[in-house]
C-alpha cells in the first residue's frame, strides 16, 4: 500500500513559482505527510515531443499516475494575463481520462500563483486553476483568515490561495507573510487529505 502524499504541481518560468512550491511542500511535510514536487514541460510549437524527457534541474515532470494517486493537490502557476500559464493548462487538458473515471473526486486541492505586478491578476489566475479542479470533483480549500498573514501581507496572498509579488524585474524575494501563507496552505491541504482519507490507500 503506497504512502499518502500531497502533489505540489507547478510551472515556473523564472523560479519564483518554484520557490513557492518548495515552501508549500515544507508546510505539507510539517503536517506529517509526504510532499511530491512535480512540474510540467514547456509547450513547444512542434509538439511536446521535442522537450527533454527529464528536466535539467528541479522537479521531474508530472505523470498522470502522480496525479491519480495523490491524496491532495496544490497547483501553481505564474500569472499570464490573469490566467494560468499555457504549459500547466496543456497538462491539465490531458487529464480527461482521470475525469472519466472520477479518480480525483473528493480529494482536497488548492492553488498558488506569482506575478510581477501587485494587481496583475493574482486572484483571477487562482480561479482559472480552481475551475478544472472543481470539474474533477475535487474539494477546493483556500486559506482561512485565521492565518494572520492574510491581514498583514503587503504583497501576495489571498483567501483563494498563496501568492507572491515578485516586482517588475522579478527580483523581490518571498516576504515573511508570503512564506507563512505558502506553508499554511500546504499544511491545510495535508491535514484535509489525512482527514478525508485517500481512496487509493
Amino acid at each position: 500500500m503506497a504512502a499518502p502524499y500531497v502533489l505540489v504541481l507547478y510551472y515556473s518560468r523564472h523560479g519564483k513559482t518554484a520557490e513557492m512550491a518548495q515552501q508549500i511542500a515544507r508546510g505539507v511535510e510539517a503536517s506529517g505527510m509526504e510532499a511530491r514536487l512535480r512540474t510540467v514541460p514547456e509547450v513547444s510549437p512542434d509538439t511536446q515531443a521535442s522537450q527533454p524527457e527529464v528536466p535539467a534541474d528541479g522537479a521531474v515532470y508530472c505523470t498522470l499516475d502522480d496525479l491519480k494517486s495523490c491524496s491532495g493537490l496544490v497547483l501553481g502557476s505564474p500569472t499570464r494575463f490573469g490566467n494560468m500559464a499555457a504549459p500547466l493548462k496543456y497538462f491539465i487538458d490531458s487529464t480527461s481520462a482521470l475525469w472519466l473515471t472520477g479518480a480525483l473526486i473528493d480529494k482536497p486541492a488548492g492553488a498558488f500563483t506569482s506575478t510581477s505586478s501587485l494587481h496583475g491578476g493574482h486572484e483571477s489566475t487562482l480561479m482559472t486553476m480552481m475551475l478544472p479542479l472543481l470539474h474533477h470533483g475535487m474539494i477546493y480549500a483556500g486559506i482561512p483568515y485565521s492565518e494572520g498573514g492574510l491581514i498583514n501581507t503587503t504583497g501576495g496572498g489571498s483567501p483563494y490561495g498563496a501568492g507572491h509579488h515578485s516586482g517588475q524585474n522579478g527580483d523581490k524575494p518571498l516576504s515573511k507573510d508570503e512564506i507563512a501563507l505558502c506553508r499554511a496552505q500546504g499544511g491545510r491541504i495535508a491535514s484535509l487529505a489525512a482527514k478525508l482519507g485517500d481512496k487509493t490507500c
